[in-house]
């Protein structure tokens, strides 16, 4: 009777050893779960533009972007004209990241002496993790300003028909660390037209992408198809290709285009080189970051 008692006894005191060590795995697992973090995408591009279109990502908050673009002649233009190197197209500009879904940004540019300014909105972020969201969507909206002067400036000339628009929902994913891929729906309003063949308002669709070579390097390509019967003849679809190379707090983009403009009414609708009878200019985007002010909380 005694050994029965002291087995009893023995089982008791050992019982609440494994239990306890079981009911201490299971809160921590619980506590991991608790703590599961959101993991944001980034870097689906290396600057906020991939040639021509508005890309995914944004300006960080509180850090000034300074652009200067430039685009040389076409290549049809020959020897004469040096294979375009004799003529220039240039904008030069400035973004700045009010926070990290907000950018803003201004230009001026040599195409039609016009100023631009813009302000783009991150309304969804790729994700996974705590919160998965398998997209990241923006909105842009554009004005820009031709200041060139009148071409006849005895008859009533109104300030409105200098000003054009752009509107555009950016939607994309990127899908690994070597592919991204987007998609820009696009309007473009124009208050004054140069022929009654074209539409002030142009719809188009704009589809790009991205290729990382290396750690530095990666290919980017966009197209903006226009829908039919928006422009008048000789006008065509937007295509550019290019390199993006990263040196440090540079970004050096070197690509060719058929659009000579680089404002978001220029290139939708006013583009006019034929990548088959080379009307394709070579040019570059060049991007300096600074940071300016500590970061806003996301």
């Amino acid at each position: 009777m005694e050994l029965k008692i002291k087995i009893a006894v023995f089982f008791l005191c050992a019982l609440p050893g494994p239990f306890l060590l079981a009911q201490e795995d299971l809160l921590s697992l619980l506590g991991q779960q608790g703590e599961q973090q959101t993991d944001y995408a980034t870097a689906s591009f290396k600057t906020n533009r991939v040639v021509n279109l508005h890309s995914l990502e944004s300006t960080a908050s509180g850090v000034f972007d300074f652009k200067i673009s430039h685009r040389f002649g076409f290549l049809n233009g020959g020897v004469y004209e040096f294979f375009g190197l004799d003529n220039a197209s240039i904008r030069i500009g400035g973004d700045f990241g009010v926070s990290d879904r907000l950018t803003v940004g201004v230009g001026r540019n040599s195409y039609d002496k016009a100023y631009d300014g813009f302000v783009k909105y991150k309304f969804l972020r790729q994700s996974t993790g705590k919160r998965n969201m398998p997209l990241t969507g923006a909105v842009l909206a554009s004005c820009a300003i031709n200041t060139v002067k009148w071409a006849n400036p005895d008859r009533i000339n109104y300030f409105s028909s200098r000003l054009n628009y752009l509107f555009q929902l950016i939607l994309g994913r990127k899908f690994s660390e070597s592919l991204t891929l987007q998609l820009s729906p696009t309007l473009v309003h124009r208050n004054l037209v140069r022929t009654r063949q074209e539409k002030n308002d142009v719809f188009a669709l704009g589809g790009a992408g991205r290729i990382k070579l290396t750690r530095r390097i990666a290919v980017n390509a966009e197209y903006i198809y226009v829908l039919p019967g928006q422009l008048a003849p000789g006008y065509r679809n937007s295509i550019s290709i290019g390199f993006d190379v990263e040196t440090g707090g540079h970004v050096f983009q070197l690509h060719f285009t058929n659009s000579t403009s680089m404002v978001g009414h220029g290139y939708v609708a006013e583009t006019v080189g034929d990548w088959l009878k080379g009307g394709v200019h070579f040019g570059f985007n060049i991007s300096r970051v600074f940071t300016v002010r500590r970061r806003l909380k996301k």
